[in-house]
């Protein structure tokens, strides 16, 4: 597989950047708070920033970089299916927001780069880019779906218009709560082990992934001037805590990205990070025929057409 630009040195300065752009545009949306940083490093090569806020509208957050490298765990090898022996680098940025107010809504984000180099020759013999984003509101405003879908869609678009419905679809089918037979919200896109097999090269795959991790800041921002202050009840308060709640049985049971960093000794604080400060778990929890609650429930399911 080509070893062309751009270079994995390209790729981590541009996360490095992109963290630190969401990281401004968070604090000043916020109004509130500064984030605190925790530098670490691997054992084995490379490290990463965990960046933590706790604000005036964000409860918990976090914002974090990561590049390490060397040689590829078995694990690892195993889980990806690759031959073990190889040396490999891994470069992102990981973002969950957890807002006070239920009418903000929850929101991931993720892109990340891999590469497989032989260990004598040094040449990249595998590489690929993942990632996607996802909303997660304690209450589904339909504008405001709309609105969200829409961001996503132009920013695939600019780079392949098969891509939004292609990457719809499989975040749909991934966020979806099994046990519960619902999605963890409204879905977004999500992609992964995306290269040169996809018809673009790496440079405009690159590109793709700047586009997506550019459209964070100014979707999120905006659902923090409209919604930030508006009221709401103890009853809606509880509603969120519920909502919460079903975050964390997706992120522990389901999610793959949590139990991949669990089992191969990742670092545990970063892994954690995005679980919410607080949650609520309610046996046979009900909601009221009619309820706004309700209305969100019959939203959380998959192949909506939101743009």
């Amino acid at each position: 597989m080509s070893n062309s630009k751009p270079s994995r040195k390209d790729i981590q300065t541009y996360f490095e950047t992109l963290q630190d752009n969401i990281c401004a545009a968070l604090e000043e949306a916020d109004g509130g708070g500064t984030f605190e940083e925790d530098l670490w490093t691997r054992a084995g090569g490379g490290g990463g920033r965990t960046r933590v806020f706790q604000g005036k509208v964000i409860e918990k957050g976090g914002v974090n970089f990561s590049a390490v490298e060397g040689e590829l765990p078995e694990k690892i090898g195993t889980a990806l299916k690759l031959s073990p022996g190889s040396n490999f680098f891994a470069s992102g940025v990981s973002i969950v927001l957890h807002p006070f107010n239920p009418h903000v809504p929850i929101i991931h984000m993720n892109v990340r780069y891999f590469e497989i180099t032989d260990p004598e020759t040094k040449a990249v013999t595998t590489w690929w880019f993942g990632g996607g984003i996802d909303l997660t509101p304690h209450y589904v405003n339909k504008e405001d779906a709309q609105f969200f879908h829409q961001k996503l869609k132009s920013a695939c678009d600019l780079s392949d218009p098969t891509f939004y419905p292609k990457f719809k679809k499989w975040a749909d089918d991934y966020f979806f709560i099994r046990h519960r037979n619902e999605t963890r919200g409204i879905g977004g896109i999500f992609f992964d082990r995306l290269n040169e097999e996809s018809g673009l090269s790496k440079e405009n795959l690159f590109q793709f992934v700047k586009n997506v991790g550019e459209s964070f800041a100014p979707i999120y921002t905006h659902f923090i001037k409209n919604n930030k202050e508006l009221p709401f009840s103890e009853k809606e308060k509880n509603w969120q805590l519920h909502r919460r709640g079903r975050y964390v049985e997706f992120n522990l049971v389901w999610d793959k990205g949590t139990k991949f960093g669990l089992d191969t000794n990742g670092r545990t604080e970063s892994i954690l990070m995005s679980m919410p400060p607080t949650a609520k778990w309610t046996y046979d929890f009900q909601t009221e025929e009619g309820s706004r609650e309700m209305e969100t429930l019959s939203l959380l399911r998959k192949e909506i057409d939101w743009v």
